[in-house]
This record gives C-alpha cells, sequence and structure tokens, in this order.
C-alpha cells in the first residue's frame, strides 16, 4: 500500500507542478532542461560541482548559446530556479535527475566515474517515494546494474519505495529548429511505475513521450543514435578521400544523391567529430561488446576513419603550400574557427585543436578567429582570437576553415586569400579571386 501511495503523491504533484526537482549537472543538457521545467512553474534547482558555473547562472549569466540571459534571468527573478553546489538540495527534491559529462578515458574506454560520482551523492539523500532519472550517455545495463543496487541498498523496494529510470538526453546545441520540447523523449523505468512517473514528469514539459520496455532499452536506443551518426560521417570522411583521389567535388556529388526522396540522408565530410558525446556512443557499446566477447568491427572502423582525418588535413595543407613551394614551417596559417560545430562556443574534443597543435609542432606560425572562443591554449602556448580583415587574409600564406561559422565573409576569403583548404565546404561555388586556389574535403 506505502507504494501505491508513493506513486500516487508524487504523481499528483507532477501534475500540480509542484514537485521539487534537482538536475545534476548544468551544462549544455542539464540547463536548457532545467529552465524548460522551471518555465513552467516548477521549483528547479540546478546543482553542479563548478563555483565558477553556479555563481555565473546566480547572476544571470547562462554562457550557453541556447540559452538567452533574460529566459535565466526571469526564472531567477521569480524564484523558479536557482543554482547551487550543495549537494544536501536532494534531501529536499521530489525528482532528481543526473545529467553529467560521460568523456571518453585515454584508452578511450568509457569514463562513468562522474555518474558514478553522481549517483553516490544521490544515494546518500535518496528518500522515500523519490524519482531519480539518468540522462547521461552510458553502456547498456548502467542504470540496473550499478545505480539500482546502490540505491536499493538505502531506499528499499524499486517500484514502490522510489523509483528509478533512464531517458537519453537529445540536445543539439545551436540548432534553433529543435529545442528540448520539440524532440521525442523516450523513457525506460526499471518498473511499469517509474517508466509511468518518469513518462508523466516529461509529458509536462514536451510533446511526445514513448514509453520502451526498460532502461537498456532507452540507453541502447541512444547509443544506436549517436553511431548513426558517427558511421554515417565516416562514410561521407572516406568517400571525400576517394572523390578527391578521383578529381570529383565531393559536395556535387553528396548534392545529387540528396536528391533522393527516399532512403538517402545527406551526411557530410569534415575534419574530424568533435563535441562532449564525440564517440561516447560507439566507445560505450564497443566496450560493452568487448566485456561479452563480441568485436564491434563496423563501429571500430568508422572511428578509425574519423580520428585519422585532422592528420590529413594537415597532409591537405603541407601539400598545397609545397605546390606553391612553400614549407610548412615557418608558413603563416590563418585558422577559422576552432568549436566542434558551428555556431557554438564549445572546444571540447574538437578536432581542430588536434590539427592546430600538429600544425604548430611541424613549426607552421598561426593565428585563429572564432566568434565565440576567445581563447584557447595549445601546447602550452595561450592563443587570442584575432580579427579577420581583408590585410589578415592577404597575408597568410594559408586560410584554413575549421568550423564554418556564419560571421566569416567566406566570399571575400575566396576572393582575398592565396591560398584556402577548406575542410567544410564553405566556399562552395564561389569564385576564386586572380591567383587564389582553394582546395575543398
Amino acid at each position: 500500500m506505502q507504494g501505491h501511495l508513493n506513486a500516487r503523491s508524487l504523481a499528483s504533484r507532477i501534475e500540480g507542478h509542484s514537485a521539487r526537482i534537482a538536475i545534476i549537472g548544468q551544462g549544455h543538457v542539464g540547463l536548457p532542461l532545467a529552465l524548460a521545467f522551471a518555465g513552467t512553474g516548477f521549483a528547479v534547482t540546478g546543482i553542479d560541482t563548478s563555483r565558477e558555473r553556479v555563481a555565473a547562472l546566480n547572476a544571470g549569466r547562462s554562457g550557453i548559446a541556447d540559452v538567452p540571459d533574460a529566459v535565466l534571468q526571469a526564472l531567477r527573478v521569480n524564484g523558479h530556479y536557482g543554482a547551487t553546489g550543495d549537494l544536501d538540495m536532494l534531501r529536499h527534491s521530489d525528482v532528481v535527475i543526473i545529467c553529467v559529462p560521460t568523456p571518453l578515458g585515454k584508452s578511450k574506454d568509457p569514463d562513468i566515474s562522474f555518474v558514478m560520482a553522481a549517483a553516490a551523492e544521490v544515494a546518500r539523500r535518496l528518500h522515500a517515494g523519490q524519482l531519480v532519472i539518468l540522462e547521461s550517455t552510458t553502456y547498456p545495463g548502467t542504470t540496473q546494474e550499478l545505480l539500482l543496487p546502490l540505491f536499493s541498498a538505502r531506499a528499499g523496494k524499486v517500484g514502490e519505495d522510489f523509483f528509478l529510470a533512464f531517458s537519453p538526453e537529445r540536445t543539439d546545441p545551436a540548432n534553433a529548429s529543435f529545442k528540448v520540447r520539440d524532440i521525442t523523449k523516450v523513457v525506460g523505468g526499471v518498473t511499469p511505475a517509474c517508466s509511468r512517473l518518469a513518462a508523466l514528469l516529461y509529458g509536462q514539459i514536451i510533446a511526445e513521450v514513448l514509453q520502451v520496455s526498460s532502461p537498456r532499452v532507452a540507453e541502447m536506443s541512444k547509443l544506436y543514435e549517436n553511431m548513426f551518426r558517427t558511421v554515417n560521417i565516416a562514410l561521407a570522411n572516406e568517400f571525400a578521400l576517394m572523390c578527391r583521389n578521383l578529381g570529383m567535388d565531393t559536395r556535387e556529388v553528396i548534392e545529387a544523391a540528396a536528391t533522393k526522396p527516399f532512403g538517402f540522408i545527406a551526411f557530410h565530410p569534415g575534419p574530424g567529430v568533435g563535441g562532449h558525446r564525440a564517440g561516447t556512443g560507439s566507445a560505450c557499446l564497443s566496450w560493452r561488446m568487448k566485456m561479452n566477447g563480441y568485436n564491434a568491427r563496423f563501429i571500430r572502423l568508422a572511428e578509425e576513419i574519423n580520428r585519422s582525418m585532422p592528420a590529413h588535413m594537415v597532409g591537405l595543407v603541407s601539400e598545397a603550400l609545397n605546390r606553391r613551394k612553400r614549407s610548412l614551417k615557418g608558413a603563416r596559417i590563418l585558422v577559422l574557427g576552432v568549436a566542434y560545430k558551428r555556431g557554438v562556443g564549445d572546444i571540447h574534443e574538437s578536432p581542430a585543436l588536434e590539427i592546430m597543435s600538429e600544425l604548430l609542432e611541424k613549426g607552421a606560425t598561426l593565428s585563429y578567429a572564432d566568434p565565440h572562443v576567445p581563447v584557447v591554449y595549445l601546447n602550452d602556448e595561450r592563443l587570442d582570437s584575432v580579427t579577420v580583415d581583408a590585410a589578415a587574409i592577404r597575408e597568410a600564406d594559408c586560410v584554413l576553415i575549421l568550423t564554418d561559422h556564419q560571421e566569416f565573409d567566406y566570399r571575400g576569403v575566396a576572393a582575398g586569400a592565396s591560398l584556402v583548404v577548406d575542410t567544410r565546404n564553405a566556399t562552395w561555388s564561389m569564385p576564386a579571386g586572380a591567383g587564389t586556389e582553394i582546395i575543398r574535403l
């Protein structure tokens, strides 16, 4: 009977938007989610271990392009959102959502230490009737094999005394077309009661929620999404190398193929993959399958191709300079864009950093411009973003486009540079100036 009372009471508070929600991790995933709940009247506490991050949030500075400061400030003023580093706030929460990173370790195996550290803190403060949801990308089985025993030892029987589910995050930074409310939420609870409560919660802010049979299915669905991206980017990258070998324009071929209205999705090549989820999905599943004695060969091949792209980009620059009787050593190279994707300031796992580091090691004189990234540190050296004008473009021995931010004047680059290596096809179809050579991936 107690379990039914707990579930009914929590459901009532969720439906009435009086449930208190704590979200651990206030980055690109946790903060937009927190503000989505706060915007519908829930009292939300954002928990983060970074004092600087907490201070900035409480001062009304989101630090995330997708989250306007004005929205954050309004929710701070009306009392629906606040940030803290005090984990004891979990004791007063009805719902706890874990949105911490799962980076790759040096061996490229998944590092779930942040997930387990957060789960341990939750377990210490878990109370009857509480709903805990993990959103961090991880290998299938994490929720049931690691979190469930931890919580059961503290709070009793899952589905009666407390509730546990997994729901994969699906954010896409800088994508104005798909915000939190627009993306179907997948939830998999340990028990049917857990699934129902998690679905009810997300249903308050998201139009469509899909309940699957277990946390394992929800975990696996996220890995498949990530692998789909990884494999198709790898295919596009290798396809670009083949087209270059055959003397064809990769973009033209892809655009032609994309006219097919079924059975094809256009992926475009680039200098590599990056971001907080770069390789996480494929690495998680590869690692898990290796533990089960299975070699995920296709996934590993895709990872190998993507990891090889930065070295290939350095080779393109070196070959292009050699044709102009210019050595890479001492060459003045202006890099446009260091973020991992267009429109964001996130340099986590950005292939631009690896490319720039290797160029520096080979003796190039390097400068960069990125409207979203004011400073980077490479090889113990600080580099500040420079202003890109006609003179800077003209004076560079090579302009290297690594991130196709919309703020750059690509027509001016194509017309004014002596040599352009364009890894994003940002100058595609633009006329080259007199004496300008443009090399596109």
